[in-house]
This record gives structure tokens, C-alpha cells and sequence, in this order.
């Protein structure tokens, strides 16, 4: 079985030049239809290895086997949590394509397939990332992913603002790829290694008694920086929401749903396999510089969703707020933390999806995404899509039985009190800013908000679709209505939550794990968040003036400039302050 590893990357790849190769020759549906194939093959792969993961499986590309303790081979893991996050990837690229089946206008002949050919390279460049075993080739895969994401964001050419998020976009993460690259190239000289488990192994054998040394700090600087930026987290955060509002709806489904998740399974996995030995950086370090980030993170996403009127850019900054929960769970280095967090993930994954996937319906039936534009508009209309986005802002908050609620529930046990307030507060106020949306876009409530001076609003967006559209196609409904049924299944399946803390564990410390059952704390922690998140929503439809951002909120609108050399600059304060987090114990040892 696990000679089939290297497929889930192999066959959307082939798939892509398949489509290069002939799609001007072939038929839009037939392009298409091609597309669906080899991304649902690859999904049912990756399903099946999945089920077959344990114990985890290894394979060497090619029969690039070690010779006397040597690796120059390309190693591929076949563990839980590497299938489980290529099975997510895979399953959210089929949705994406299925919500975008003859989705945008008809394109020039020599472009039929262009769209669908950039989709399964980012399917595969996903699956890479997640099956590597070497820093390296995750470094490969991680440079596959951005630039067709780039391309991807990019793809409506002929408007500057989307070549402009584009650029913004490639340019920040261009830098977190270099930083991370010459990471690689310090632990590769340390060690003479690229296999993720024998570069730790050789950095414990390499320190001397007083332990790592300033190369294994930089290093871990470097690598983290790159995997960070992926994750945007703050303050790597800024090229998020530029990309999100001009990037398609179905291309934001993948941006919020996988990749961004796939910067924080790398921190996780990097530090796992690499940093945690005696060679390399201190528990009490990490633990310190990922929950101080993932806390600054969450707080700055939320304030940030709260005071958007452009839902995608609403949208993007919920994703910036949990991110930094999912960071702050993996920074406590507990088994409980890791469980929580990759229940967490797998539930805000088809949330996130779904919630963009209804976005998008507001814009191509109505040819705007901003809240105050739309107040009303959609007033006994579109009845389905403002259930589905109630009932994903619902799961934003961790309402019971949610996955979201289940991992939330596990992650805030695992951090202990005080940060369980940083939980319930940035689940509700995001939830509340998607809950305030339903109220006014679907429900027509409250006074229309008094237009201010917004950065951003949304109003000028153009449909993705060839015109408005008079009747929204079944696609962009069923499939917001199945991630959100599979978002709801993490909480509720029997056995599943124990499956994945199982397959976790097995990946990680090997420990035993705690139950992943639901819990009277967490059940009632769940509930006073999505009741917050019901008051906010409530309080900002009667009192509008509630959403304009205060004085002390204008700051940290402005740090999001759209000025690519701000970001630069922040890219830069924020590897010095990673840097810094991680010093004492360097000092120390």
C-alpha cells in the first residue's frame, strides 16, 4: 500500500498536463468533467491510504533506499495526520470544482481548461506538502503551491485589483519560501541530512553540552517564518485578506480550507520531527512563542472580522482568528492539544468552504459583497443560501454537535482557563460579524448603516459568473449544504473523534491520549459562545454605529495598507519577534 504514496501527488499532476495538453482541443464540459475524474480519483486514493495508515507507512521514491545511514532519496510518510490533511485537500479541491462547474465566462479557446489544469497542480502540490518526509521536498511543494495560487488568485487578468492581490500575495510568501529555504540550508550543513526525523536526530547528536546553539535558533527562525506566513499569522497575516477579496470564490474556499491549515500542520510537524529533541529547541520555547503569536493572532483577526463590511474580507479575518486557535493549541505540546486542534481543523475546513461558497452566490447574483450595499437585498430570496450561512456562522462559533465545537471544546481543556477566554471571545465576535451579515443581507433587520470611510467595501465587485445571475445553478448549492453536513459529522460520527486523536498520537508522541468525547464544559463553553455571538449580531443590527471601528481600532485598519513594503516590513518584525520568543532558553542552555 504504500507504494501508492506518491500517486496523490503523481495523478493530479498528470491530470494538469493532461488538460494543458489537449484542452483547447476539447469541449468546456469535457475539460471539466476531466478535471472531476482525476480530482475524485485522487480524493478516493488518499481515502484509502487513510484507512490503511496505521501502523504509519514510509516509502522512498523510486527505491532511493539509505545506504549505510545516508539518505539521497525523496521520502514520503503515509501517516494519519500526512493522508488525513491530503484526503482534505483533495476532498475541498472536488468541491471547489464541482461548485465552479461552468462557473465563469466562456474563455478563449486556447485557455479552455486553464482554470481547472491550475486547480489539480494545487491539489497535488497540497498532497506533496502534506506526505513529505524530507525538508526539502516539502519546500518543493510548498513553492508548487504558492505559485499556482498566485496564478490562481490572479486569474481574472483583466482587473488590476486582482493582479494587484496577486502580486501582493506572491511577493510575501515568495520571501517566507526563501527564509524557509535557507533554514533548510543551515540544518542541511549541520547535519548533512534532509529527512525530516534524521535531521533531528543528527542535531541531538551534534549538540554539544550546553545544547543548541545560535545555527539551531536561526534555523528554526528561518523555517517556522516561512511556515507562518502560509498560516498568516500575525503579523504575517497581511496578505490573507488582499488575496481573499479578489481571488474566486472558489479558489477562497481552498485558500481558507486547506492552505492556510496546511501552514499550521507544517509548524507541527516541523517542530515535531525536527526541533523537539535535546538538540533542539526548548519545549518551554516553542510553547512560549506559538501561544503568544497564536494569541496576538486571534485577537487581531477577530477585532479586524468585527469591523468589516466586505464579506470576504470578513471571511478572510475569521480565518486569521482561528488560525491563531489552532496555533495556541498546538503550542501547549500536549496530546490533548494536538487532538483538539486537528478536530478543530478538519470542522472549520468545510465551515470556512462553505461559508465562501455562499459569498460567492451573493456576488454573482447580485454583483456585490458589501454588507451595507446589500442590506435587504436578498430579503426572501435566496432562502437556502441564508440558512446555510446562519448555520455556518452557527459552527464558526463551536455550537454543539459542530466539529468545531468538539475540537474547540478538547483544545480549550488542553490550554487551561485563561486562554479559554481567547477561545469563546474570537469564536463569537467572528461569529457574530457572519450572524450580523445573515441579519441584514438575508433579513432585511435593523436601519441600513450610515456609509463610512472604509478601506474596502465590496460594492464594486463584478459578478465571477458571465452577468448577474437570475437563478442560482444547484452546484453552488449542494455544495456549501455537503461541507456543512461533513462539518457537522466530525462532531457526530461515533468513533471518529477517537480515530483521528489515535491516528495524531501515532504520528507524534506515541502517548495516550485523552478521550475525544464531548464533555459538560465544553458542551456549555460552546454554547455560551454561539449565545455571545447571537448578542453581537443582535446588538449590531439595532445599534449600527456598533460596527463603525472606534479610535483605537483605526491603527490596526491602517497597518492594512495594501502597500506591499509595509508588508515586508512586518514580515521582517515578526521573524525578529519569533526570534526573540525562542532566545531565553538558547541563553539559558
Amino acid at each position: 500500500m504504500h507504494h501508492l504514496i506518491p500517486l496523490l501527488v503523481a495523478i493530479p499532476l498528470f491530470g494538469a498536463a493532461l488538460l494543458v495538453a489537449t484542452g483547447r482541443h476539447l469541449p468546456r464540459t469535457a475539460a471539466e468533467l476531466t478535471g472531476f475524474a482525476v480530482s475524485g480519483s485522487t480524493a478516493a486514493l488518499a481515502l484509502v491510504l487513510l484507512l490503511n495508515s496505521a501502523p504509519p507507512m514510509v516509502e522512498w521514491v523510486g527505491g532511493w533506499l539509505p545506504v549505510d545511514g545516508e539518505s539521497v532519496g525523496i521520502l514520503v510518510l503515509g501517516d494519519g495526520p500526512a493522508l488525513g490533511m491530503a484526503a482534505l485537500a483533495s476532498l475541498l479541491t472536488l468541491a471547489a470544482l464541482a461548485y465552479s462547474w461552468r462557473y465563469f465566462d466562456e474563455p478563449p479557446r486556447d485557455r479552455t481548461g486553464s482554470f481547472t489544469a491550475l486547480m489539480l497542480v494545487f491539489q497535488g502540490a497540497m498532497c506533496g506538502f502534506a506526505v513529505a518526509g524530507d525538508l526539502f521536498n516539502a519546500f518543493v511543494f510548498f513553492e508548487l503551491m504558492s505559485v499556482v495560487a498566485y496564478a490562481l488568485t490572479g486569474y481574472r487578468i483583466d482587473e488590476a485589483k486582482a493582479v494587484q492581490g496577486a502580486l501582493t500575495f506572491g511577493i510575501v510568501n515568495s520571501l517566507g519560501a526563501y527564509a524557509m529555504l535557507m533554514g533548510i540550508a543551515l540544518l542541511y550543513a549541520r547535519t548533512g541530512e534532509l529527512a525530516m526525523a534524521k535531521i533531528g536526530r543528527g542535531l541531538d547528536a551534534a549538540a554539544g553540552p550546553g545544547g543548541p546553539d545560535a545555527l539551531v535558533l536561526a534555523s528554526f527562525v528561518l523555517v517556522l517564518t516561512g511556515l507562518l506566513v502560509k498560516a498568516a499569522a500575525v503579523p504575517f497575516h497581511f496578505w490573507l485578506p488582499d488575496a481573499h477579496a479578489v481571488a474566486p470564490t472558489p479558489v477562497c474556499m481552498l485558500l481558507s480550507g486547506v492552505m492556510v491549515e496546511l501552514g499550521a500542520y507544517g509548524v507541527w510537524r516541523v517542530y515535531g520531527t525536527v526541533f523537539a529533541g535535546p538538540g533542539g529547541i526548548p519545549a518551554a520555547d516553542l510553547t512560549r512563542a506559538l501561544v503568544t503569536l497564536g494569541a496576538l493572532t486571534a485577537v487581531t483577526g477577530a477585532v479586524m472580522c468585527w469591523y468589516q463590511r466586505h464579506i470576504k474580507r470578513l471571511l478572510a479575518y475569521s480565518t486569521v482568528a482561528h488560525t491563531g486557535l489552532f496555533l495556541v493549541g498546538l503550542g501547549v505540546l500536549t496530546p490533548e492539544g494536538d487532538d483538539g486542534v486537528a478536530l478543530y481543523l478538519l470542522g472549520h475546513a468545510g465551515v470556512k468552504a462553505a461559508l465562501f461558497a455562499c459569498a460567492g452566490v451573493l456576488l454573482d447574483r447580485f454583483g456585490s459583497v458589501d454588507e451595507h450595499a446589500l442590506h435587504g437585498r436578498a430579503r426572501g430570496q435566496l432562502r437556502a443560501t441564508a440558512v446555510m450561512f446562519a448555520v455556518g456562522g452557527l459552527g464558526l462559533a463551536g455550537l454543539p454537535p459542530f466539529g468545531t465545537a468538539l475540537g474547540k471544546a478538547i483544545a480549550e481543556e488542553a490550554v487551561g482557563a485563561p486562554f479559554t477566554v481567547v477561545y469563546v471571545a474570537a469564536s463569537a465576535i467572528t461569529a457574530g460579524a457572519v450572524l450580523r451579515v445573515t441579519a441584514r443581507v438575508f433579513l432585511g433587520l435593523g436601519p441600513r448603516p450610515e456609509d463610512a470611510e472604509y478601506e474596502t467595501s465590496g460594492s464594486d465587485e463584478e459578478p465571477e459568473t458571465s452577468g448577474p445571475l437570475r437563478r442560482i445553478p444547484d452546484t453552488m448549492t449542494i455544495v456549501p449544504a455537503v461541507l456543512l453536513a461533513a462539518a457537522f459529522a466530525v462532531g457526530v460520527a461515533p468513533g471518529f473523534g477517537a480515530l483521528v486523536a489515535r491516528s495524531v498520537n501515532e504520528a507524534g508522541s506515541g502517548g495516550a491520549h485523552a478521550p475525544t468525547h464531548w464533555t459538560l464544559p465544553g458542551v456549555l463553553l460552546g454554547v455560551a459562545s454561539a449565545l455571545l455571538a447571537l448578542a453581537l449580531a443582535g446588538l449590531a443590527v439595532s445599534r449600527p454605529s456598533w460596527v463603525a471601528a472606534p479610535g483605537w481600532a483605526a491603527p490596526l485598519r491602517r497597518l492594512q495598507s495594501g502597500h506591499v513594503g509595509d508588508y515586508v516590513a512586518w514580515l521582517l518584525v515578526g521573524a525578529t519577534v519569533l526570534g526573540a520568543l525562542a532566545l531565553p532558553g538558547i541563553l539559558g542552555s
